[in-house]
């Protein structure tokens, strides 16, 4: 054991005082646990009910009583469905990934898998006569649209019943003869039923399809639109279809005959939930999941009640388990480099910043540690502690093994120590630049400014000038732009120190001779751009002077002498958790001096020839490191800052290998960089050599109760925080927390929890928002061919089809054919109680042989079959070249066609490839934005189309050419139709309401989804990610977006079912929308 160790393991390490932190988990235990029961169903006798709870399936007596655990296991169990003879079970389960589809036999216990492809499955209903078992998938389907499938319920390949591409078919209940399916249709609330309210894109219609034909044929149940239509089901005659709907605020049940006539309301509920209802085989009650418990309807008695439930039996539960973390930490280096303060699962810890080895524990609280920096000296630890009551900067005493407070209100972030460690910087409430003293007096505001809050704070965004009298900042001021600024520590008025017209700027170092400021700054999908400002101006300096040095007086100045004790401060970069230690100080010297007169004139763009992603000065000034992710690997340069170099400085790598790179500091001679490969620290001689691994580990006891109360307080403070409106949409957000809380203290599965932060985000109505995890089970990832097989071929023989073949897929390359009948895969013969997903589970890019029957005679092809996204790419790309080839058919070669999925950086330079030669050929072209998944590159898209011709170039002996392509910028300069849907969410919403604001053309089809919120993922203590919507969008008209889809011109809905055919309504009206305006 290192000496640093010895040190803090004798240290006694006191908790901070109770009363600092009263947050949630006090609150949870003092209400105590709830339980809650969800997603129930009832035998076929109406006798008993199985549910969820805990991830496991339990059942209960219809009439209520003590429930008793029918199947436990540390996977999330859900969806419970009994057969129609009440001998089996089906569920979905994550045990093997995603959500597979299984089988309980009831009087064995014998476990059946039916499913096996790595996308998850949502199980909807049995068939009346118990062979079949109808889910709904996004497996087979582009991005994730969902459609409905069969399996037979002993086992085969599934088959798909709805499968209307580039759609979303969902919630899949078969007639009771079984030649009619009712489904949920549009929107997403496969994935989002879980949101209370909602905008056009969570609204969902009832579709009954016939699926004995050919092809299945299509009819609306429900009206157009307007209301949330869920779990359809079927009464036994088959003459009504019950349902969830929203059509009048509140969600109840409802029924409809499916031979016309009005809607009928059977619950009276004026708030509350109605989720996931499941009717008895004998029609005499629907059971429902309500406010976290069960209720009960009788369809002849019309009247509901909550089923009164007792749990007995001991579930799957988490409890404590002993942990090593070895990766991920937030690392601070202090100015000796001898330790690493480290930041892991909210903990504060320490280690030997040479050797590694077993961390030490330095404080035990119920607050999340972050942003760790040591002060001067390197004996204390400066760090924030977090809680929903706020942030406290605190400070850690090492060797006394003490903790204080240093601040005692608001929310503290960022604390940045001085270079002689007696001050500590820090941001306040997101508007507070404010200092204090290192032992807690004299907090002082210094200035005030747009900084970053919890969880979007971090990143160096102040910097100490090398004499202590000066703090510069970075903060966001008028439109936007992100500049720097400085003001003296003593307190004074603030001034800018930059002018850049960029939106973003990060990574803010002070020169160690005092006399420039450095940072990034650059714009959305732009790379950064390094600014240095001279805080005076700037003398040349020439080697002919260093030369003439050589011959002058003897120098009697007594050496400059690195201090004992060099400080060390690290700042956490955003999301990449990086952390700089600083300059090692040196002897006294002048005082820092800031020229303003022509400031804005001294600033300059710095360009090292690569791109940069982030900075970090040596402590001798010399030598700047560059992180950059040239060529997609993320690697280190060292980059001179010298002047009297012999050479111009270019970037010189300095490490090689493929993991993310963050810088965490330097040894105060400049001579060693610590930083983190992969997650894991490291030792590099910056002047050459080899790095070396310093493995670090922090053994601790992860207990699934705590984590959940402390990801619960997270989540639930940070909505409260960042989210958008500070009214929350209208909802009572501390009443939402007291009414959660017990039921989040009862939950015993990472999957339960993160369910009912899910439906506790949804009671604000609120697009862009969710929580998920990793379920804990991997998947196999299974190959995908590239071809469909017909309906047949797990029905009635062991025949298996090829009714279609995605272009540029496996198969295809491969050279099979529609038509051909597909015998084995790999030797193993196909049959109907085969399931194809299972004989290609692992199988991607292995070699596999297919063997075919064509014509009658046998054939074998090899190909390598790839991921599923890898073919959901290659159908998406199939799907856009038969549009595009239905453009110019209908419009008699008149018109292109572009589409672009999302608005990601990729769409865009996919936009400028598929605006090609011939696109450019036509008169007009159509713009396709349905299904459109958002992003954030609108304006850039934008441009592409708005941009309008001025002057023609012509090269001699050449053609006329518009002269912004013959000076290289995009613009299509022709007359346009936009076509958006239901599914056009986000930032494809921004593109149109810029569309129409521009007057660019008419928008054709739906009106779009209503989501239209700016939105980040966090990560909360236990792993769990949370979408959080933190920045409003106002259109033209400057009124919020949000709920408020972006209308249409010409109104055009395209049916569901319509890809079964021939034609594309929507297209079909954007092409004579466009027709008229073309030049004759």
């Amino acid at each position: 054991m290192s000496a640093l160790l010895r040190t803090l393991s004798r240290t006694s390490r006191r908790s901070l005082p109770a009363a600092l932190f009263l947050g949630l988990p006090l609150l949870l235990n003092a209400q105590g646990a709830r339980v809650a029961l969800s997603e129930p169903a009832l035998s076929p006798d109406a006798r008993e009910i199985a549910f969820v709870s805990g991830g496991d399936i339990w059942t209960v007596p219809a009439t209520g009583g003590e429930a008793r655990l029918l199947v436990a296991h540390p996977a999330n169990d859900t969806r419970p469905l009994y057969s129609p003879d009440g001998t089996r079970l089906a569920f979905v389960s994550t045990r093997t990934g995603n959500g597979d589809v299984y089988v309980l036999t009831l009087r064995t216990g014998q476990l059946t898998r039916l499913t096996h492809d790595d996308a998850a499955e949502t199980l909807s209903a049995w068939s009346r006569d118990g062979q079949w078992l109808y889910f709904h998938s996004s497996a087979q389907d582009i991005s994730g649209m969902q459609d409905v499938f069969r399996v037979r319920s002993i086992g085969g390949t599934p088959t798909a019943m709805a499968a209307d591409r580039y759609a979303s078919e969902f919630f899949g209940a078969p007639s009771p003869d079984g030649q009619t399916l009712a489904i949920s249709a549009r929107g997403t609330a496969a994935g989002q039923w879980w949101r209370k309210g909602r905008s056009h894109l969570d609204e969902a219609e009832l579709w009954l399809v016939q699926t004995g034909g050919a092809t299945p044929s299509y009819t609306r149940l429900t009206d157009d639109g307007g209301e949330k239509a869920l779990w359809p089901q079927w009464s036994p005659d088959g003459n009504t279809v019950y349902y969830m709907s929203d059509r009048t605020g509140p969600e109840n049940l409802w029924a409809r005959g499916v031979r016309g006539g009005n809607a009928t309301q059977l619950t009276q509920f004026s708030n509350g939930r109605v989720l996931w209802p499941s009717i008895a085989h004998d029609g005499s009650a629907i059971v429902f999941e309500r406010d976290f418990g069960i209720w009960r309807y009788e369809v002849a008695g019309k009247r509901a009640a909550q089923v009164a439930i007792a749990l007995r039996g001991a579930n799957s539960t988490r409890g404590s388990e002993r942990s090593t973390l070895s990766t991920g930490f937030q690392i601070a280096l202090s100015g000796d480099a001898k330790k690493v303060a480290l930041i892991g699962r909210g903990e504060l810890w320490a280690a030997d910043a040479r050797e590694g080895g077993e961390a030490t524990r330095l404080t035990q609280s119920a607050a999340l540690e972050t942003q760790a920096r040591w002060l001067r000296g390197d004996q204390a630890v400066v760090y924030v502690a977090w809680t929903a009551d706020g942030a406290r900067l605190m400070r850690h005493d090492v060797l006394a093994g003490t903790t204080r407070a240093l601040t005692t209100q608001g929310t503290a972030s960022t604390p940045t120590p001085s270079p002689d460690g007696r001050l500590v910087a820090y941001t306040s409430n997101g508007n507070e630049l404010r200092v204090v003293n290192a032992d807690g007096t004299n907090d002082r505001l210094l200035a005030r400014g747009i900084f970053g809050r919890a969880p979007f704070d971090g990143g160096r965004v102040m910097a100490w000038s090398p004499d202590n009298q000066w703090v510069a900042f970075l903060t966001r001021g008028e439109r936007g732009f992100t500049n720097a600024h400085v003001v003296p520590a003593a307190g004074g008025t603030a001034r800018p120190v930059s002018f850049q017209g960029s939106s973003n700027a990060g990574d803010l170092w002070w020169h160690p001779d005092g006399r420039a400021l450095y940072f990034l700054t650059n714009q959305r999908t732009e790379p950064s751009r390094l600014v240095r400002v001279d805080l005076v101006p700037r003398t040349p300096s020439f080697r002919e002077d260093r030369f003439r040095d050589l011959f002058g007086p003897p120098n009697t100045t007594p050496p400059t002498t690195t201090l004992p004790g060099n400080s060390a401060q690290s700042q956490s970069a955003g999301e990449s958790l990086v952390s700089v230690a600083p300059r090692a100080r040196t002897a006294p010297r002048d005082t820092t001096r800031i020229v303003f007169e022509g400031i804005a004139q001294r600033a300059q763009v710095l360009d090292p020839g690569i791109e940069v992603n982030s900075i970090a000065i040596a402590p001798d000034g010399k030598t700047m490191l560059l992180t950059s992710a040239g060529g997609g690997q993320p690697n280190i340069y060292s980059w001179s800052l010298d002047e009297l170099a012999s050479t111009p400085p270019t970037p010189r790598q300095i490490t090689t290998t493929a993991g993310g790179k963050s810088i965490v500091g330097f040894s105060s001679d400049s001579r060693e960089l610590w930083y983190t490969d992969a997650g894991r620290l490291n030792i590099l001689p910056l002047a050459g050599g080899n790095a070396r691994a310093v493995a670090l580990n922090a053994e601790l006891e992860t207990d699934f109760q705590s984590d959940k109360r402390a990801a619960f307080e997270q989540a639930w403070a940070t909505q409260r925080d960042q989210f958008y409106d500070p009214n929350m949409h209208g909802a009572d957000w501390n009443a939402v927390r007291e009414r959660f809380a017990p039921y989040v203290e009862s939950a015993t599965s990472p999957d339960e929890f993160r369910r009912l932060l899910q439906l506790m985000v949804g009671e604000l109505n609120a697009s862009h928002s969710g929580a998920s995890g990793p379920t804990g089970f991997p998947s196999v990832p299974v190959g995908k061919l590239g071809l469909r097989l017909s309906r047949s071929g797990d029905n009635a023989s062991d025949r298996f089809t090829v009714r279609e073949v995605i272009a540029q897929g496996p198969a295809a390359v491969a050279g099979v054919q529609t038509g051909d009948v597909l015998r084995a895969i790999n030797g193993t013969a196909v049959s109907p109680a085969l399931n194809l997903d299972s004989v290609l589970a692992g199988s991607v890019g292995k070699r596999t042989e297919l063997q075919l029957t064509r014509s009658g005679r046998d054939t074998t092809l090899v190909l390598r079959p790839v991921s599923t996204n890898a073919e959901k790419g290659l159908l998406y790309r199939q799907w856009v070249a038969e549009r595009r080839a239905y453009v110019a058919r209908v419009s008699n070669g008149r018109l292109g066609y572009v589409h672009m999925a999302d608005m990601s950086a990729e769409a865009l330079t996919q936009l400028t490839i598929d605006l090609d030669a011939e696109n450019f050929g036509r008169e007009g072209v159509v713009i396709d934005l349905r299904n459109n998944n958002g992003g954030f590159v609108n304006a850039y898209a934008l441009d592409v189309f708005a941009r309008r011709g001025y002057m023609t170039m012509t090269t001699r002996g050449s053609v006329p050419v518009p002269a912004r392509t013959q000076l290289g910028q995009r613009a299509l300069e022709k007359p346009t139709v936009l076509v958006v849907n239901q599914h056009t969410l986000s930032d494809g919403e921004d593109f149109t309401e810029g569309y129409r604001a521009l007057g660019l053309g008419q928008v054709v089809g739906e009106p779009t989804a209503g989501w239209i919120i700016y939105t980040s993922n966090i990560t909360l203590v236990d792993g769990t990610s949370l979408r959080v919507p933190f920045i409003k969008v106002d259109g033209a008209d400057g009124k919020n977006m949000e709920l408020v889809p972006r209308p249409v011109d010409v109104r055009a809905v395209r049916p569901v079912g319509e890809s079964y055919g021939e034609r594309d309504s929507q297209l079909d009206a954007a092409v004579q929308a466009l027709l008229p305006r073309l030049r004759r």
